[in-house]
């Protein structure tokens, strides 16, 4: 049965540029698999006549838009988002791992993942890459609780032999061994990815980072996500521990851990020269700008980014970002972006914020058509925006003389509230 949704309608061309139809129709109907994909979108007076029989929703005063792409984020962190903190390494040591240890706890994965789970989708995140613990039962848990909401979901077991403490340090043998066995479990389930994940280079052996990228050339769908450069501390001590590596992301290349799929957090303390082995592997940096605010980390750099071209998305970074929220985050991006006295200062157009946050950062993942915009073959994951949620957006969004004045009222104003609906290309 197909089905056709009537309202306002954002999607992106294959430039990443905004499509708007202020009276739009997007046509979704199930695939073999029982999923619904869109299978057409424009205006309203251009779908409709194509397409008699859908059964209609009219939904007048609204914005159908993509399902948001987090790219980095922490589910077992969801209980210590909030926490204060001088810094990224304190932090760790004093809420992070002492969170993480509980996920040995099966009943704890589960009811954290619940939570997790709600959150997204009341904030209208619909794929995200996420880490879970070095537990197999916080990876399980995960998992199970993506497939019963039928949501595209990737994550995996933290690597983390060295440099931790007990509760959350694994074993390395062992740990390569769950990992293969998660991937054989999880991987390409239904909507489901499996992601290779070093916690980040410190707290991994090298002989742990050399199984990692055996698994990784050994399984080449899968993803590969960890953590690079988002500190000066942290680049300080990986510049102890491998000093004949050129640079921290030099790392991780060394390994074999840099490849099309493979996503590194925070890309903050880079040269050109990283920049360029990010482009040149098709590797994807996870901005995280409320979490690199909240720690006091530093700044991405969006115009080197542009200028040399690699692959980039936005992230929460839960539980080091501050929200769950998209809104939260694109706005984040924007100040980071204009921040000028260690970078040059950009103003990012309210649209690109909005792309590399739902098709920019599906096309990073290596999912480019496939969640993230409403183009024709896309998974229908999308959102029922309401810009009236609140008296002041109401009133902002109605005064809105373009496409990228609306865009950044919701962006600035918009939370929870404004998301009115999340709708799952195949639930349960």
């Amino acid at each position: 049965m197909k089905k056709a949704y009537r309202a306002s309608l954002l999607r992106f061309d294959d430039a990443g540029l905004p499509v708007f139809d202020e009276d739009g129709l997007l046509v979704v109907a199930p695939d073999s698999a029982g999923r619904q994909r869109v299978l057409d979108a424009g205006s309203h007076a251009a779908v409709s006549p194509r397409h008699p029989d859908a059964e209609l929703t009219h939904l007048p005063g609204r914005i159908l838009a993509p399902g948001f792409v987090d790219m980095h984020i922490h589910f077992p962190q969801t209980d210590i988002i909030g926490s204060p903190s001088p810094g990224l390494l304190p932090w760790l040591e004093n809420y992070t791992f002492p969170a993480e240890a509980r996920f040995a706890d099966t009943a704890h994965s589960n009811e954290v993942a619940d939570v997790f789970f709600g959150e997204l989708l009341r904030n209208g995140v619909t794929t995200a890459l996420a880490f879970a613990t070095s537990h197999v039962a916080s990876v399980d848990a995960f998992f199970e609780g993506a497939q019963r909401r039928g949501l595209r979901m990737i994550s995996g077991k933290v690597l983390q032999d060295r440099h931790s403490p007990d509760g959350v340090r694994d074993e390395t043998e062992q740990s390569l061994i769950d990992t293969e066995a998660l991937i054989r479990k999880w991987h390409n389930t239904g909507r489901l990815g499996y992601a290779i994940t070093p916690r980040f280079a410190p707290a991994s052996t090298d002989a742990q980072m050399r199984g990692a990228g055996e698994l990784a050339a050994k399984y080449p769908d899968t993803w590969i996500q960890s953590h690079v450069a988002e500190n000066r501390d942290e680049v300080a001590w990986v510049r102890e521990l491998y000093p004949q590596a050129r640079s921290y992301l030099d790392v991780y290349a060394g390994f074999g851990l840099m490849r099309e799929r493979a996503v590194y957090a925070h890309c903050i303390y880079l040269d050109d020269t990283d920049r360029a082995l990010l482009r040149d592997t098709k590797t994807a940096a996870a901005v995280s700008p409320t979490s690199n605010l909240f720690l006091g980390s530093g700044f991405f750099d969006f115009g080197a980014a542009d200028r040399v071209g690699y692959p980039y998305g936005l992230a929460s970074d839960v539980g080091g970002g501050t929200s769950f929220s998209p809104f939260h985050t694109m706005l984040a991006a924007y100040y980071v972006g204009r921040e000028g006295q260690t970078k040059a200062g950009l103003s990012i157009a309210p649209s690109e914020l909005w792309w590399r946050h739902t098709g920019g950062a599906a096309r990073a993942l290596g999912l480019d058509g496939v969640v993230g915009n409403l183009q024709p073959g896309c998974e229908a994951d999308f959102l029922v925006l309401n810009p009236q949620a609140t008296p002041l957006l109401a009133r902002k969004a109605a005064r809105a003389n373009s496409l990228e004045e609306l865009l950044f009222a919701m962006i600035v104003l918009g939370d929870d509230r404004l998301v009115e609906r999340t709708v799952i290309s195949q639930a349960g």
